[in-house]
């Protein structure tokens, strides 16, 4: 059975809205690291899991502490975050 295209607007930031139906099929949860490319014309986005080397952007950097994030036990999850708060309030003070 063909699947029925969605179409969607584009808003003035670039973004568009990902159908639930489209992320679960394609397994994708919030926090998820997609790749966008260009291929013959086509925006195209897919799920990585790890980002590729060399890719020192801000985006990519912050895709790959979410991943890694996600992927910690929750002990040691709840030491970064209490390390991390404890930078934001010696940057504050």
């Amino acid at each position: 059975m063909k699947e029925k295209p969605i179409y969607k607007l584009v808003d003035g930031k670039g973004r568009v809205l990902i159908p639930k139906s489209l992320r679960d099929a394609a397994k994708m949860e919030y926090g998820d690291i997609v790749r966008l490319g260009l291929a013959e014309g086509r925006i195209t986005i897919r799920k990585v899991d790890v980002v590729e080397a060399g890719d020192q952007s801000p985006e990519a950097v912050e895709a790959y502490v979410r991943a890694a994030f996600k992927s910690m036990p929750d002990a040691v999850r709840l030491e970064l975050i209490g390390e991390l708060s404890a930078l934001l309030q010696k940057k504050e003070g």
